[in-house]
Order: C-alpha cells, then structure tokens, then sequence
C-alpha cells in the first residue's frame, strides 16, 4: 500500500501540504494532529483533569469521530455529531493536544485508528511520528520544517483568517515551549528518521513544496502516481 508519511513540527505547513497532495493523487488522508485535538477537546468537554491519562486513553479508544468536508469543499471535523472543526483548530486545543499525545496509553489507543486510514488507492498522513512509528514502512517520508519564525507567522495568519484572536509574540512562545516539548518527550519524539527526505519550507511556497513531494511520490510510487 503506497503510504507518503509527512512529519514535522508545528507550523511548518505539513497539514496544508499533505491535504494539497492528497487531493491530486485523489489518495486518502490522515491528519493524526486532529486525533490528538479530538482526543483533548472531548477531554475537555467532559470535563477530565487536565492530567487523567487513563481518562484520556479511554476517550482515545472511543471517539465518535467523522472526517470530511463542507458544501465549499471546506474541512469538516465532527464530534459526537458536532463540528468542532473551528474549535479543533484553537491554539488552547492545540496546547491540551500536545500535552495527551506525549500519553504512551491515548497514543497507544490511537494507533491502530491511525493505521486503519491506509486504503487503496493509497494513503498520506500527517504529523510528527508518521514515518518513524505509526508507518515505518511507508515509501516515501518526508520530514518538513521552517524557520521558528516563519513557522509563527503562518500559524498567526492561518488563525487569523478562521476569525480567532490571537498573539504573534505568544504564538512563538509557544511554537517554541511545543518544539521543545514535542522532541525531548520520552514517547514517540519528533525526530526525522534516516530514511527521510527533509524539506525546508522557510522560502518556498505552498505549490512548490506540494510539486515536490508529487514530484517524489512519481519517483517512488511509479504505477499508483500515474497520470498525475
């Protein structure tokens, strides 16, 4: 099964950029950030401790999730029924999610969800241990990355243009605090693994980051890229 595993750290484009080549390889998509979210936000709403790490995995196991898109060919992120897709994407998500996927219960509770996405005709995912845990044997794994700087700026922008408030100065504090978090946690560190092909976005844009991972998916995959 053609499997393109995209790891990276937060900001560094690897949601657009997989959502992007997934759509022209018309593969199936795997955004493992949104199950951590998920995972967080439902944590939340049950009102969980902030530390019950059994809690969590219990919820991890159990998630009434369904992934999609909306009339405008939009993401769609429902949660028992609810689009939580705005609410999934909030930086105070985002910071519950990193704290539940450095869990070795929730991440071992998401696994086997996470590697049921790789279907025919073929499958990209993203996150931050795609290519060293959850697909070791995908084909082609791409580790991308961007200047801190950088990294802040876009999330800066990407929020603000879905209508939330939010801080430059304490949106690179915590890119940073999230950088430091994500590779020095004892499970399943945000590494790139040997056998990654590593691409800095810092200068390049969305297109051209998106034809070079087609461009390398022709190399590896000859017969499932065809026609692309």
């Amino acid at each position: 099964m053609p499997v393109i595993a995209i790891d990276g750290p937060s900001g560094s484009g690897k949601g657009t950029i997989a959502r992007w080549v997934a759509r022209q390889l018309g593969w199936h998509l795997l955004d493992s950030g949104a199950l951590y979210r998920l995972v967080a936000l439902a944590g939340l709403r049950d009102g969980l401790p902030a530390f019950d790490v059994a809690g969590h995995a219990r919820l991890a196991a159990s998630l009434d999730v369904q992934f999609g898109m909306d009339d405008r060919g939009e993401e769609e992120i429902l949660l028992a029924s609810q689009d939580v897709t705005l609410e999934l994407r909030a930086e105070a998500t985002g910071e519950a999610a990193s704290r539940v996927a450095a869990w070795q219960e929730v991440r071992s509770a998401l696994l086997g969800r996470q590697r049921a996405f790789a279907r025919p005709p073929g499958l990209v995912a993203d996150g931050r241990d795609m290519g060293s845990i959850v697909f070791r044997d995908a084909g082609l794994k791409i580790f991308l990355t961007a200047s801190p700087e950088v990294r802040a700026l876009r999330r800066y922008k990407q929020l603000k243009e879905k209508g939330l408030s939010v801080s430059l100065a304490a949106l690179s504090a915590e890119i940073a605090e999230r950088d430091r978090r994500d590779t020095t946690r004892p499970v399943a560190p945000l590494v790139a693994v040997p056998d990654a092909i590593v691409v800095d976005s810092t200068a390049l844009t969305i297109e051209e980051v998106v034809g070079r991972v087609i461009e390398l998916a022709r190399e590896r995959f000859p017969e499932a890229a065809r026609g692309i």
